[in-house]
This record gives structure tokens, C-alpha cells and sequence, in this order.
């Protein structure tokens, strides 16, 4: 008997606030165990300028998100 199976995809968005009710940078959680973090792209000038690699995927992350993260561990 074929037993066909349907995985359930899903996605967690956390969004931290601060006191101030200031949203911050979000943290998506993926049903195949990734921790996606959303920042800010990184442009090519300030990878030149910090020494950064060129290639990749690369994004800036601020304080906020590291407390959050902190905060959530």
C-alpha cells in the first residue's frame, strides 16, 4: 500500500518590541530547523571598507536583535 505523506511547512516570526513599543528586527523559525535572521543588507562599499568577504549573503544586525535573542534564550 503507497502511503503518501504531506509535510506541514511552516514558519515563526518572533518580533521584539521594546518598552517603547519600537518593533525591531524579526527572527523567523522554519519547520526544517532554521533560524533566519531579517536585518539590514550589507552594501559592497562597506564590505570593501571593513575587509568583508564580497561573495554571499551578508546582513547587518543591530543591538536590538542580539537582547532579543539573548532575551529568548
Amino acid at each position: 500500500m503507497n502511503k503518501t505523506e504531506s509535510a506541514v511547512k511552516f514558519r515563526v516570526e518572533l518580533v521584539w518590541k521594546h518598552d517603547d513599543e519600537k518593533a525591531t528586527s524579526s527572527i523567523f523559525l522554519t519547520s526544517d530547523g532554521r533560524v533566519l535572521l531579517q536585518g539590514r543588507t550589507v552594501p559592497r562599499e562597506q564590505r570593501e571598507a571593513l575587509a568583508l568577504p564580497v561573495e554571499g549573503d551578508m546582513i547587518s544586525v543591530d543591538r536590538d536583535l542580539i537582547q532579543a535573542i539573548k532575551e529568548m534564550l
